[in-house]
């Protein structure tokens, strides 16, 4: 597994807004998965990116990669306390069970819910939204260098 953790602004000041997005992906389902997610402070023009995270997660479905990248923008979006964490994801199906609106009904996904809603509690304030994959460029781009790095490794 390689896992990269990059931090790139100060972690302490308490900002309005932070913004979060997060990807994961499997090649084949199951197959080699991986997780990407970036923090930013959209206060900014562009906006600054203050946190970055891409690895690999070894085998697993679509569906409990882009949880896993969930929990891990949720861990390193801790480290920039905001009065509102915007959470972004291409994952209609973890925004909406995270929203409450779809029940977890997959049993293997149940614990990685419940870590993510507990994550978004210990929030200020956060508002969920499912975004097209094309607004989601940033995460997807670290989903797949985590992967294609794995493979590059492996050779």
């Amino acid at each position: 597994m390689r896992k990269l953790w990059l931090y790139f602004g100060p972690v302490s000041e308490m900002r309005e807004v932070v913004e979060l997005y997060a990807d994961g992906g499997a090649r084949g389902n199951p197959g080699p998965a991986g997780i990407g997610a970036v923090v930013y402070d959209p206060s900014t023009s562009p906006p600054q990116v203050l946190a970055s995270v891409s690895e690999t997660i070894g085998v697993a479905t679509n569906n409990v990669a882009e949880y896993r990248a969930m929990i891990a923008g949720l861990e390193i979006a801790a480290n920039f306390p905001a009065q509102l964490l915007r959470v972004r994801s291409d994952s209609l199906l973890v925004i909406r069970q995270l929203q409450g609106v779809w029940k977890v009904k997959q049993v293997h996904l149940k614990p990685l819910h419940a870590q993510a809603l507990a994550l978004l509690r210990n929030t200020h304030a956060f508002d969920l939204d499912h975004v097209p994959r094309e607004q989601n460029t940033e995460a997807d781009f670290l989903v797949n260098a985590a992967l294609d790095a794995q493979v590059e490794h492996e050779r």
